[in-house]
């Protein structure tokens, strides 16, 4: 542990205007505050303020912030409160050490809403003030140093699991590369540790088997260099287990596969001389094509710049080179924090500049609840850009995760909602395909293609969602009014007496509805009894039609034809009526009609509900019929059962083994067939076949 005037030193060394008054007086207050208090590790729990500060004295920031670090767990963890904070070291750093403490008064809820609830505070803070920010890695960074302490696996996993997902990626969109390496370093050691066994062993092989082969190739670059004329200092590293881990994941490819495990830093005086040594690099070995980025030009949006190169050296390897100046490379491992304050104490790394941190604040305003805010900022700091083409070479840039429907609904709306499938690279493929950088996308239309309540399942953008969820709305209302239609013309036909021109719309005042639309919506969703209705249409009606109403079975049934199964109706997954079947509805209050076989077993427990005479209407095409099929114990006798449901076009959605003895395999199968008709004729082929002991469609309910 950094000793008081150790600590004050550091801070000197780079900063000589600093307050040494302020360093010990937190020092001292901190120690005092935290007292007897014992970290995991069974070191005083002082240590750990005192050792994110004097990481964040190698950033050289000032001396608010590691007055700050130091002070940073005193209000969370001890009795000292915020006023005694403001009173003892100024506004200034009580502000900041607001900004990083950690919400402790919400431990009753979800961890999501923990987490949200304390990235909300800090991301706050941070967008007046970034060294918030800055602090708040720093301990991290130090917790995850420490985290092996812990004795719960449970507990080490989700750190390192919220390291990886929330700090690391915060890390990197500020720049500090460092930081981010090493947290990603430290979590990927307690979430695979398999995988990360398994990297270094390879590493320290590789090192093992070739000497000191960084030390080679930096002489060799140096060499190269200096005869152009070109004053290089070289910096050579093995890139880091996780780095490698996940181009291994991407390119599904073995260690032994992957080429370019070490990279190498080339760092000039300015920026002529980055040009010049990338020419005498690309001179003397061969570049590896698609892998030279000029970030110097275009710099990344969080202001890294650097020329990036892969040759192939001749140790018969590929290697990666970063060429930059002094400066660009203080910025690559330091980020914001390399333009910090220690330049006569004026803070340059205020969030003015940095767009991306007000937007967050603005996704703040208007989350509805923490799950919503974390999910959202998540989104917008951390995912990764795809870009994608059109066949005309079109840019389209969608997030990662996103699917060939995403991409036709980014390209226009009417594009999506007419898409019936998509080529990637010039191969048919389905919608639910993730995009990947780079590749080429052409959507297939029809206009008699409309939006599908199932893409919803695969849809990765706010744009397409939203698309399909408007047009299924709007579907849904047109086929709610079709089918409440049919229910009303069943009701004016049990009137006794026929209605004339006026009796819908006086009978719409009654209801005090606006239109005929709203009528029909009304019933088809059981929001108005029937009772009530033909009351409205001709008073006093309902009375004399209980009289003399027919019973279910004699009323004409109600044709379904022209509507959509799970939008104006759905089929019962109990009994999974088919076309053919005789079928009856079940009426409740604001649901959709639920269609049942009239011998399902279920009926028995919907008495008090209201039930409707069904009927397919003409052209119904399609369902989907369970079957129970037990099949011999021999060998080909399952390939047989798929066989004979294949030449008779039956699609098979789900196959499950439920029961198994020496003898005989059961299976329940679900198919998708056009009617009952061709369900019959598929049971009786099964039932042919000598491989098949018994086909049976599953009992209703």
């Amino acid at each position: 542990m950094l000793r008081q005037y150790e600590l004050v030193d550091r801070v000197l060394s780079y900063d000589p205007d600093a307050d040494e008054a302020l360093l010990n007086r937190a020092y001292v207050f901190s120690m005092q505050a935290h007292g007897s208090q014992k970290r995991a590790s069974g070191d005083p729990y002082f240590s750990h303020p005192i050792e994110v500060a004097g990481i964040l004295t190698d950033l050289r920031l000032d001396d608010e912030t590691i007055a700050t670090a130091i002070l940073h767990d005193t209000i969370e963890d001890t009795v000292a409160t915020p006023e005694q904070i403001e009173k003892s070291f100024g506004p200034s750093v009580a502000r900041l050490v607001d900004g990083v403490t950690k919400l402790s008064k919400i431990e009753a809820q979800t961890e999501n809403e923990r987490a949200a609830e304390n990235l909300r505070k800090f991301l706050l803070a941070m967008s007046s003030d970034i060294r918030v920010l800055l602090v708040k890695l720093a301990d991290r960074l130090h917790n995850m140093r420490t985290l092996h302490h812990i004795p719960s696996e449970a507990k080490r996993r989700r750190i390192a699991r919220e390291t990886m997902d929330i700090y690391a990626p915060l890390a990197e969109r500020i720049g500090m590369y460092e930081f981010m390496r090493e947290m990603q370093t430290l979590a990927f050691q307690q979430l695979e540790p398999d995988a990360y066994d398994s990297i270094t062993k390879r590493l320290k092989q590789l090192n093992d088997g070739g000497g000191d082969l960084i030390s080679r190739i930096s002489s060799g670059l140096r060499l190269q260099l200096g005869r152009a004329g070109v004053k290089a200092d070289i910096q050579g590293r093995e890139k880091h287990p996780y780095s490698i881990w996940k181009k291994m994941a991407e390119r599904h490819i073995s260690f032994e596969q992957l080429s370019d495990v070490m990279a190498f830093r080339v760092v000039v005086d300015d920026i002529d001389e980055c040009y010049k040594a990338l020419g005498v690099l690309h001179r003397r070995w061969p570049m590896v094509p698609g892998r030279f980025k000029d970030y110097i030009s275009t710099p990344k949006r969080n202001g890294y710049r650097s020329l990036h190169t892969s040759i192939i050296h001749s140790e018969k390897m590929r290697i990666e080179v970063q060429i930059r100046t002094e400066e660009m490379h203080a910025e690559a491992e330091y980020g914001l924090a390399a333009h910090w304050a220690y330049k006569q104490g004026k803070p340059a790394g205020e969030a003015g500049n940095h767009s991306w941190i007000r937007d967050l604040v603005d996704i703040l305003e208007h989350a509805d609840n923490p799950e919503e805010l974390l999910e959202h900022t998540r989104m917008a700091m951390y995912q990764d850009r795809i870009f994608a083409f059109s066949p005309t070479g079109e840019l389209i840039q969608l997030p990662k995760g996103s699917t060939a429907i995403d991409f036709a609904y980014a390209v226009h709306t009417d594009v999506g909602d007419t898409t019936v499938g998509a080529k990637i690279n010039g191969r048919v493929v389905p919608l639910r395909t993730l995009i990947e950088n780079g590749d080429q996308v052409q959507i297939l239309r029809s206009k008699a293609q409309e939006p599908q309540v199932e893409w919803l399942t695969f849809a990765f953008t706010g744009k397409a969602r939203a698309a399909i969820r408007r047009f299924v709305r709007h579907k849904e209302r047109e086929e709610t009014i079709a089918l409440g239609r049919k229910f009303y013309d069943e009701i004016v036909r049990r009137i006794p007496a026929a209605l004339g021109p006026e009796a819908l719309p006086e009978a719409l005042k009654r209801l005090k509805l606006p239109d005929e639309e709203a009528l029909m919506e009304a019933v088809a969703r059981k929001l108005i009894d029937d009772a009530t209705v033909m009351d409205a249409l001709m008073p006093g009606s309902a009375e004399k039609a209980g009289v003399k109403r027919r019973e279910s079975g004699q009323r004409e049934a109600i044709s379904m034809k022209g509507l959509t199964p799970g939008v104006a109706f759905q089929l019962a997954d109990c009994c999974n009526p088919v076309p053919g079947d005789r079928i009856i509805g079940v009426r409740r209050p604001d649901k959709p009609v639920e269609v049942h076989t009239i011998d399902c077993s279920k009926l028995a427990e919907q008495q008090d509900s209201e039930w409707v005479d069904l009927a397919w209407g003409d052209g119904s095409d399609g369902g989907t019929a369970r079957l129970v099929v037990i099949v011999k114990n021999e060998p080909g006798a399952l390939g047989i059962m798929s066989g004979i449901l294949g030449a008779h076009h039956a699609n098979i959605v789900n196959l499950s083994l439920s029961h198994r003895d020496a003898a005989f395999h059961t299976y329940d199968v679900t198919i998708e067939v056009h009617d009952v008709q061709h369900l019959m004729k598929i049971i009786a082929a099964l039932r042919a076949a000598d491989a098949v002991s018994q086909a049976e469609r599953s009992p209703a309910g």
